[in-house]
């Protein structure tokens, strides 16, 4: 099990930058890929950014030169630096975590998601 926490969200004007961090409940050397997904209003989640096996990062079109997902191992902390806010950024975005388990199964996990706005 992981339970993942998220915060840093809020209102920002487009140009502007926030930090999100999702904290997960054990080890994130533990966990096979973690990463940010997205879900605007009427539109199904997209994924954002996400570390995958190796420490490799993976960035959508839409946030790539923008957003920065980077992780302090220590504090088991993974965090999405995005700059350069546009009003389409505006969505509720989560933190996911994916584990490998007995049997190669494949368990998913949700933090509560933070709301992220970009409006003058």
């Amino acid at each position: 099990q992981v339970q993942l926490v998220e915060s840093g969200g809020g209102l920002v004007q487009p140009g502007g930058s926030l930090r999100l961090s999702c904290a997960a409940s054990r080890s994130i050397f533990s966990i096979n890929a973690m990463g940010w997904y997205r879900q605007a209003p009427g539109k199904e989640r997209e994924w954002v950014a996400l570390f995958t096996s190796g420490n490799t990062t993976n960035y959508a079109a839409s946030v790539k030169g923008r957003f920065t997902i980077s992780r302090d191992n220590a504090k088991n902390t993974v965090y999405l630096q995005m700059n350069s806010l546009k009003p389409e950024d505006t969505a509720v975005y989560y933190c996911n975590a994916v584990t490998v388990g007995i049997g190669a199964k494949l368990s998913n996990y949700w933090g509560q998601g933070t709301q992220v706005t970009v409006s003058s």
